[in-house]
Order: C-alpha cells, then sequence, then structure tokens
C-alpha cells in the first residue's frame, strides 16, 4: 500500500484508450467514462497539483451539475478506491494531485522522446534520431484520449498530441533518408503523404525518396501535384524549401545514398492502427479542412479569407 507522497507504480495510458497500469503490466479497472475522464486531466498534470476549478471546467464545461463540487468529491473517492496500492490521489491546497511522474504518463514519455529525437536530428546523428523517435512512435496505441474525447479538455488536448506525432513521424523518415533507407520507408512515405497532401514537408522527403530510388519523374508529378493543390487550395506557392529541392531534382542533384550501413535493422515506422488515420473533414473533393493543416498553411488560409484582395479572398458583406 503507497503512503500520501509516494511515488506511482502505476503507467497511465492516454495514447489510446485511457487505461492505468500496475507495475505488473496488468490493468487497474476504472469503470465509468467520467472516471477516465478525471484520470487522464490529472495525469496530463504529470502529478503537479490541478485546481478544483480546473478539474470541473475539464470534466463538465458549461454542463456542470448543480451540487458539482459533490460530483467531484465522489468521482475522486472512486478513483481513489481504483487506485489503491498503485498510485495515491492527494488533496491539496484549492484541488488535487496524482502520484504520477511525467515518465508515468505515455503522453509526456512520448513528447520527451520526440523532442530528443528531433534534437538528434538536427545534430546530424541520424541513426540515434531514428532508434528514439522509433521508441516514441511506438507508444502510440490508438487516437490519443480516444474513449473521453467528449470532455471539453480532451479535444485541444488530444490534436496537440496528433501534431506532434505527425511531426515525429516526419522527422523519423528523415532519419531514414539520411541513412539510405529510402527503400524501406518508400511506402510509408507515400502513405502519409496522400493522407497530407498539404504538407511540404512530406512532400519534399517524398522527392528525395523517390529521386533516391530512380523514380525522377515520380517525383517531379509530386512536388507538381502539390504545387497545384497548395496554389487552388490555399492561393500560395510552394515553400522555399520545397522549391530548391525541386530544383535540386532538376540538376540532377538529388542521388541515390551512397551509404547503407549493411548491419541496420529494418527501420520501417510501426504500423499505424486504421483509427489512428484522419481523413479528416472535407470541405470538397480531396480537400482537407483547414483545422487539420499545418499550422503555417493556416495562418496563411485565415490571411486570405480575410483580404478580399488575394486569390479566393471573400467578398465583403453586401451593404458594408
Amino acid at each position: 500500500m503507497l503512503r500520501l507522497g509516494e511515488a506511482a507504480v502505476v503507467k497511465i495510458v492516454l495514447l489510446g484508450p485511457v487505461e492505468a497500469m500496475a507495475d505488473d503490466a496488468s490493468s487497474v479497472d476504472i469503470g465509468g467514462v467520467r472516471l477516465r475522464m478525471l484520470l487522464a486531466r490529472l495525469a496530463l498534470e504529470g502529478g503537479r497539483p490541478v485546481l478544483v476549478d480546473t478539474l470541473v471546467d475539464g470534466l463538465w464545461g458549461a454542463d456542470s451539475p448543480a451540487e458539482v463540487g459533490n460530483a467531484l468529491q465522489a468521482l475522486v473517492s472512486r478513483l481513489r478506491k481504483a487506485l489503491r496500492g498503485v498510485a495515491t490521489l492527494e488533496s491539496v491546497a484549492g484541488g488535487y494531485r496524482l502520484s504520477v511522474r511525467d515518465e508515468d504518463v505515455d503522453a509526456h514519455r512520448f513528447e520527451e522522446l520526440a523532442a530528443r529525437g528531433r534534437r538528434e536530428l538536427a545534430a546530424g546523428r541520424a541513426d540515434e534520431a531514428a532508434s528514439l523517435l522509433g521508441a516514441a512512435l511506438g507508444l502510440w496505441r490508438g487516437p490519443a484520449l480516444a474513449d473521453v474525447l467528449d470532455a471539453p479538455f480532451a479535444r485541444t488536448v488530444a490534436t496537440r498530441l496528433d501534431d506532434v506525432r505527425a511531426a515525429a513521424a516526419e522527422d523519423r523518415f528523415d532519419a531514414a533518408l539520411r541513412l539510405g533507407r529510402y527503400a524501406e520507408v518508400l511506402t510509408d512515405l507515400e502513405a502519409a503523404g496522400a493522407e497530407s497532401p498539404l504538407s511540404e514537408r512530406l512532400a519534399g522527403l517524398r522527392m528525395k525518396a523517390l529521386s533516391a530510388a530512380g523514380r525522377q519523374s515520380d517525383a517531379l508529378a509530386v512536388y507538381e501535384e502539390t504545387r497545384r493543390r497548395l496554389g487552388e487550395e490555399l492561393g500560395v506557392d510552394p515553400s522555399a524549401e520545397l522549391q530548391d529541392i525541386h530544383m535540386a531534382l532538376l540538376r540532377g542533384e538529388l542521388t541515390t545514398p551512397t551509404h547503407r550501413p549493411e548491419a541496420a535493422a529494418p527501420s520501417r515506422l510501426p504500423a499505424q492502427p486504421d483509427e489512428l488515420r484522419r481523413p479528416g473533414p472535407r470541405t470538397g473533393p480531396g480537400r482537407r479542412s483547414a483545422g487539420l493543416l499545418p499550422a503555417r498553411h493556416r495562418r496563411r488560409l485565415r490571411r486570405r479569407r480575410q483580404d478580399p484582395a488575394l486569390p479566393g479572398g471573400r467578398d465583403p458583406a453586401p451593404g458594408l
């Protein structure tokens, strides 16, 4: 039995359906969706206190019951009983604290590994980056917070985590290409590009991989398709980075890597469950809503919509 303030011997799963795992890998029964909402909201703080008002807003929002204080206390009591022997739920000044560390929560562990992988990639250590990013992506078991997305706090958190996951996948593609493993990731790259056709980074990585595979005409076709989509859907030209890759391809400067570690193990990205693939809301044939675009593209789209002088801008309202 844990005493108040002791470290947890529980792992909290947020990258998929919310779950608590004891140190022997057995699942802790957390019955009731509202109870899992509370567990997830507390776990996101990694052992830091969460104020009562924050918990109420995160669990009920504007639909909080009249006796919300009693309702929250009842949930806290039930969660304490469910976690007995594996973690403590402490009452602190103005709120509650779950006795977990960041490393006990898969979402925090994922972000830490993804950040380390990106730093290794920036430093030119592709092997280390690929290993760290593979470990980060391997933590995912389904969409983040999959069974508590109705909680007011959950959608924003899940979207941010999914954006970090997409960036980590791109970083791992990049690391694999630097290691000469283009053949091993080309299929995954093509699938990722089909899901995110407006991602210029993915387009550039696909062009590099196709060129390395001797498929220059396919690489050029990727550029032209991306350029067309950016123009039609966002009213913008490809970024300078993507144009540079295009020019290097035309000049024959994107060549097949000459170094490939002979003993390297296959480095394919972990297969993504179907539920992790996000086709997203559509605004027309083949079009993705701005909410699922990279932040830079969302800013461009907002500016275009707000300025009628730009291509595709909205006309002023009648009478204004």
